[in-house]
């Protein structure tokens, strides 16, 4: 057997996430712009869409890194200063985390910063973009992707006393099929089964080549809870999560706050040999409206606090006394269409729109100016996987080409919605009541409308029921956000795969090629041969027309300046850690100053 590293395999930063509000993420490879970046995501396949939208635009033109964003990420670097112990970290999060349980409940950002203080993975991505161990030490893979081997550290415990081997994750697995979230993990990494081939060994056997399968570890497949809690009371487990992270559940009171305290059987200790974590406890508190969750980082109510609105980060960046962690990757705003729903199921319409969507001036609508990156495709200008090809294939705004595509499907009589030649179109355009997000779609549907064309009805649901509305297809052209820094196959192919067999493949369109090259991507280690594979997928996506881009999504942490070791974390191995990507922290070597 030939055996790969997962550094071999892997050298890749990535791509995507799912759930509410599509987080974002940039890379630290090869870049095409002069940017210093962060590292991506661990949002996972099911876990960063839904209020996308929220970002910056893109007329098309060129996407080269604009001197007035150059500042946007914060470099990775290895904080100095004398780590001490104690201290307590308030915490304001951008929504409630209501589900807990990695088999079932979609995470986005505020619920991956809760419930990964808890558990952990069995890898985690680096600054470079690879993929290290994290509960794991070492895996590798048969010749063709097919078979992967990965040795489990010893020594490691659940907060309930059970020990952590080989046998966890068998008994994890019937618990990770039963799930919504889990299932979805099981198939996008093509996992046909495990087996614990020692006391520490676990052998995965795919049903087809997956090179990325180290990425789905750093996921929801990979995401260790403790089985028998879970099988034995799997709706408990939402309020007491029992992992082996650094920190241990104490309090939870939905709604208001979430309480973390120090695990004093924690595995992990810093390159000195103290054991982590440093802090005493880190108490999470749901702040839903902007204004008032940087109000309450400004007056001391919390001495943290995320955001992933550009103009909450204009306006931190105005304010004094606290320090900004930056972050801006390949997760796009923009929106969909629901290709199964006249008059979307005709790409002229499709493509009119967007050849009509100004959206530079989303991009200003949503604070993002001198934030946010234009966006053309689902990698941004820093990725390995970007290319110029597919920004040169995307529609610049042009609005009398948009009036004349939309004009040749409202002169068939063929046309799909049934309306009689010359009638307008209707388009119901949705998105999160957010007041920037409200702001970027009237600026679309101003478009749409002064075409003469389009009926436009602006609705907005709560974000709970606008992913509702996305996985049960009751959305028309609907707000998201797309695509992270984990491998591109995460993001990418549950969105191309045949609609009845993915129920992230929101737009309900299929392209039989871009599945096929999805496939291929997987079968080759090699950055260059799958860079050019998801080059066509992103050609393909320009000229199908199902996503309008509005721009790449930042984010932000902002903290009291005392607060550290948010940046510079580092895995088991001592290799340096991917950050803070999309307003997710790591919260395993964070101190407070004294």
């Amino acid at each position: 057997m030939h055996r790969r590293g997962v550094k071999r395999a892997l050298a890749i930063p990535l791509l995507l996430s799912m759930v509410v509000a599509a987080c974002g993420g940039d890379d630290d490879g090869d870049t095409a712009s002069d940017d210093t970046s962060v590292e991506a995501t661990t949002g996972d396949a099911t876990d960063d869409t839904g209020d996308g939208g929220d970002d910056g635009g893109d007329d098309g033109g060129d996407v080269t890194t604009p001197a007035t964003v150059e500042d946007t990420d914060t470099s990775i670097v290895r904080e100095e200063g004398e780590r001490t112990y104690g201290g307590d970290v308030i915490f304001g999060l951008e929504a409630e985390a209501v589900g807990m349980r990695p088999w079932e409940d979609a995470c986005g950002e505020p619920c991956l910063n809760i419930q990964l203080s808890m558990m952990e993975q069995l890898m985690r991505e680096r600054a470079d973009g690879s993929y290290g161990p994290w509960l794991a030490t070492d895996i590798t893979s048969n010749d063709d992707f097919t078979v992967w081997t990965m040795t489990l550290r010893d020594g490691v415990t659940f907060h309930n006393g059970e020990p952590f081997n080989a046998q966890t994750i068998v008994d994890m697995y019937p618990v990770q099929q039963s799930g919504t979230s889990g299932a979805a993990a099981i198939n996008a990494a093509k996992l046909a089964s495990l087996e614990a081939t020692g006391d520490m060994e676990i052998t995965y056997t795919l049903s087809t080549p997956n090179s990325a399968f180290p990425a789905s570890l750093a996921g929801v497949l990979g995401r260790v809870f403790e089985p028998k809690a879970a099988a034995a009371d799997p709706d408990g487990f939402t309020m007491n999560p029992i992992g082996t992270g650094p920190f241990v559940m104490d309090k939870r009171d939905i709604d208001n706050e979430t309480v973390v305290v120090r695990n004093e059987n924690y595995w992990m200790s810093d390159p000195d040999g103290n054991q982590l974590p440093y802090l005493d406890s880190i108490t999470f508190r749901p702040i839903p409206d902007e204004g008032t969750r940087l109000d309450s980082l400004l007056s001391g109510t919390v001495n943290m606090m995320h955001s992933l609105r550009q103009g909450t980060i204009r306006d931190a960046r105005g304010a004094d006394g606290i320090q900004l962690y930056e972050f801006q990757g390949n997760n796009t705003g923009g929106g969909m269409y629901n290709t199964a729903v006249p008059p979307f199921d005709d790409v002229r319409v499709r493509r009119g729109l967007n050849l009509m969507n100004n959206q530079e001036a989303v991009i200003d609508a949503l604070g993002g100016t001198g934030i946010s990156l234009p966006a053309t495709q689902w990698f941004s200008p820093d990725s390995p996987y970007w290319t110029q090809e597919a920004a040169d294939a995307w529609p610049t705004f042009d609005f009398e080409a948009g009036v004349e595509s939309i004009q040749a499907y409202i002169d068939d009589p063929a046309r799909s919605d049934g309306k009689a030649p010359g009638e307008l179109i209707d388009v119901e355009l949705s998105c999160p009541p957010d007041p920037t997000l409200i702001a970027a779609m009237q600026v679309i549907e101003q478009v749409w409308t002064g075409s003469g064309l389009v009926n436009v009805t602006l609705t907005q649901f709560d974000q709970a029921t606008h992913i509702s509305n996305a996985v049960n297809d009751a959305h028309r052209a609907h707000c998201w956000r797309w695509s992270s820094n984990q491998d591109p196959s995460l993001a990418i192919d549950p969105v191309v795969a045949p609609p009845e067999e993915s129920v992230s493949n929101f737009p309900n369109f299929f392209n039989e090629e871009s599945f096929q090259l999805a496939q291929q991507a997987l079968q080759t280690d090699d950055v260059e041969e799958r860079t050019e594979l998801y080059k066509e997928i992103m050609l393909n996506f320009a000229e199908d027309s199902i996503f309008w881009y509005s721009g790449y999504t930042a984010t932000m942490v902002a903290v009291d300046p005392s607060i550290q070791g948010i940046n510079g974390w580092l895995l088991p191995d001592g290799t340096l850690g991917n950050g803070f990507p999309n307003a997710f922290v790591t919260f395993t070597e964070v101190w407070i100053e004294q």
